[in-house]
């Protein structure tokens, strides 16, 4: 019996912000209960990644399970607000997705929460393969006016505007729960449900479900420079993660969790207030702390309790393995990028090899993690880390090892030369820099 499917993403989450990943407890107590009770229940990875170390970049991967820079919006970095309008920065809708192949393999498909990956009337998540939509287009909203960086309202029911009152992580859990409930007699008769959930929490701006009064203050920069702590910050976590143990309780009680996979990840390495130890760097960086994250994956009926596997994966990857598990397969006109984990699911210490590359226009970037060897490129420095041993980047071999770093440098080549080059007018959309903090 294929397994319903609830696939939750968070928003810049840090690599160590989960206590299951060595987090710290906030002053109010465990940061992630619920979250950690899933990755006790199931598996945990330790060496997963995110396709990018930005947010809509790595949606097209997971969406796509390609990687994101075979699409002119996918090299976007990210989709901002200016391009509202723009025909051409987004997914096109003749490109078939995990949510349009689960459908036609029998899957009721829905998204809850960020969309990211375009503007109407050209995209939207009911264009591109899912049954229902209640959420955001844009890359951020403030979570009390649902109104992006541009001042635009932005809540959707389908492709209408949705005027709710409410704390934003709240309305996405209290749909979530509401579409489960919805769905539990189909599943439960033989038709399972692929739930993307995707949370903008713990992305700016810092507002808890207390700090409505800050809404007027922030509204023209929601980057939010002048606030935010580390307090607030694991508050707004913790507040997903209530609504992800809502879920989990929903689907217990409505006899489907023991033939539920759900996953748990984060779109890239997190930001200002993360927690990314031992790892450097965070967001809009190819350093482990902007790309590696966490990977939770628990399904009674075919993962065994308290697992945890060092196998390399990204964000594609899982969206093959959901393809795959859920009975789909690619479309032959679209190849996917991404390899199925599914024996992994079974099977956690049989790992394989899988090198994974990246490319940011930001720096000119350029990553390959091939077994233990990591191959780095910022601005004009290479780098060769063991990140087996050294999971900071700290120890570099470049010197030492001239032989590996060019044959990782030619794979990288090899690869980057099989996707389209970065074109001219791909933009870089930085909210703050070394004038506003000190940088990493």
């Amino acid at each position: 019996m294929r397994p319903n499917i609830l696939y939750i993403l968070a928003d810049d989450l840090g690599f160590a912000d989960l206590g299951c990943y060595g987090g710290r407890q906030a002053g109010f107590g465990p940061v992630s209960p619920h979250i950690d009770a899933l990755a006790a229940g199931g598996l945990r990875l330790t060496e997963g990644y995110a396709n990018s170390s930005v947010c809509s970049p790595t949606r097209f991967a997971h969406i796509t399970m390609r990687y994101q820079y075979r699409l002119r919006g996918g090299m976007e970095e990210p989709i901002n607000s200016r391009a509202k309008g723009n025909p051409h920065l987004g997914l096109p809708p003749e490109i078939p997705t995990l949510p349009s192949l689960l459908r036609d393999a029998g899957y009721a498909t829905a998204l809850v929460g960020k969309w990211h990956l375009g503007y109407p009337p050209d995209f939207g998540p009911l264009r591109s393969g899912y049954d229902e939509f209640y959420g955001i287009m844009a890359g951020g909203v403030d979570y009390f006016s649902h109104c992006s960086s541009r001042g635009d309202h932005d809540l959707y029911e389908g492709d209408a505007e949705r005027h709710d009152v409410g704390y934003l992580t709240d309305l996405l859990s209290q749909r979530a729960v509401g579409y489960v409930e919805r769905q539990a007699a189909r599943a439960r008769a033989g038709q399972p449900f692929f739930l993307s959930l995707h949370y903008t929490a713990p992305h700016w701006p810092w507002e808890t479900r207390d700090d409505a009064h800050l809404a007027e203050e922030v509204k023209d920069n929601l980057f939010h420079l002048h606030g935010g702590d580390v307090e607030t910050y694991r508050r707004m976590i913790h507040h997903m993660d209530e609504g992800i143990g809502a879920i989990v309780e929903t689907l217990r009680r409505e006899g489907l969790l023991e033939n539920t996979l759900i996953v748990f990840t984060s779109d890239n390495g997190g930001e200002r207030f993360s927690d990314n130890w031992p790892l450097v760097g965070g967001k809009m960086d190819l350093t482990e702390g902007g790309i590696r994250v966490p990977w939770v994956a628990h399904w009674p009926r075919g993962i065994a309790p308290g697992q945890t596997s060092a196998q390399h994966c990204m964000t594609m990857d899982w969206s093959a393995t959901l393809l795959e598990l859920g009975g789909a397969r690619p479309h032959p006109d679209w190849p996917i990028d991404g390899v199925s984990l599914a024996p992994v699911l079974r099977e956690p210490q049989a790992t394989f090899e899988r090198p994974l590359y990246w490319r940011m226009n930001h720096r000119h970037q350029r990553a390959l993690r091939r077994g233990d060897w990591k191959y780095l490129k910022v601005d004009a420095h290479e780098y060769l880390f063991n990140v087996s041993a050294d999971a900071r980047e700290r120890a570099n071999h470049a010197d030492r090892d001239p032989e590996r770093l060019a044959r990782m440098r030619a794979d990288w080549e090899a690869w980057s030369a099989s996707v389209p080059p970065i074109p001219d007018d791909a933009t870089v959309s930085l909210g703050y820099g070394a004038k506003d903090m000190p940088q990493r």
